[in-house]
């Protein structure tokens, strides 16, 4: 792809809140034809009338095999095609290996690996028959060094991009391109952040990302020319020490 995003069809997963919901806004405002997947059906809901169009809304809990098949299906049965998958939903967790909760484990598993190979398993026929395509995954610099308070959540990261590097390669010849954006600390809901000040503050201090800093790398990668293929790109806060 190259410039304008124009009637693309796009499936962002994560779509509620934090990343996915700053992609949505964004590449709706550029005319993408968009499939929203998150498991609140109401905040979708909410996030579609807000961007206007007509945003496919499909709740689904992806840690479910099955959600991730039937979302990816219905998406391409209502929008002709899917010409980009930001697979982007994921969980965290943190916490020491020998007192974790393996439960817990398993749903950040879940989600963060299994969806996502399911989600790009589900997609790459139909982009390998029309020659055409882009997968995004969001990944961690997690996925780039092991972070000691958190080794399940690297281990989950480190599973995508060995994933993403293995997949590229498998697809480059199909004009297929996958890419992993691996953001340093992101100031959203996911770390409990919401109050604007306090973001804004984080911000001045060059300790944190908002999210449209990440939504800014996305839209890099998505419009490269086609001869360009980003496999990994790593935005992190100017003064994270990682």
């Amino acid at each position: 792809m190259n410039g304008s995003l124009k009637n693309k069809s796009m499936i962002v997963t994560g779509a509620s809140s934090g990343i996915g919901r700053a992609a949505a806004k964004r590449f709706a405002a550029e005319g993408v034809r968009l499939a929203l997947v998150a498991r609140s059906e109401d905040k979708l809901k909410l996030l579609a009338d807000e961007l206007g169009g007509e945003s496919l809304v499909l709740p689904a809990d992806l840690a479910k095999p099955d959600d991730v098949t039937a979302v990816v299906k219905r998406a391409a049965e209502r929008l002709g095609s899917i010409d980009i998958l930001f697979a982007n939903a994921g969980s965290y967790v943190a916490g020491g290996a020998a007192d974790g909760d393996p439960e817990e484990w398993d749903r950040v598993i879940d989600i963060n690996v299994k969806s996502v190979f399911r989600a790009v398993r589900a997609v790459l026929p139909g982009m390998i028959e029309r020659r055409s395509g882009d997968i995004v995954v969001t990944s961690s610099i997690a996925g780039h060094q092991a972070i000691d308070w958190e080794p399940v959540y690297s281990g989950t990261k480190h599973a995508v991009q060995s994933f993403v590097h293995g997949v590229r390669r498998q697809v480059a010849k199909h004009n297929v391109r996958i890419g992993s954006l691996a953001p340093g600390m992101v100031l959203n809901e996911l770390w409990g952040l919401t109050d604007p000040q306090d973001i804004e503050r984080r911000v001045e201090a060059h300790s944190g990302l908002r999210n449209e800093d990440v939504i800014d790398a996305l839209h890099f990668m998505l419009t490269r020319p086609p001869n360009v293929a980003i496999r990994d790109l790593v935005i992190l806060p100017q003064g994270q020490d990682l």
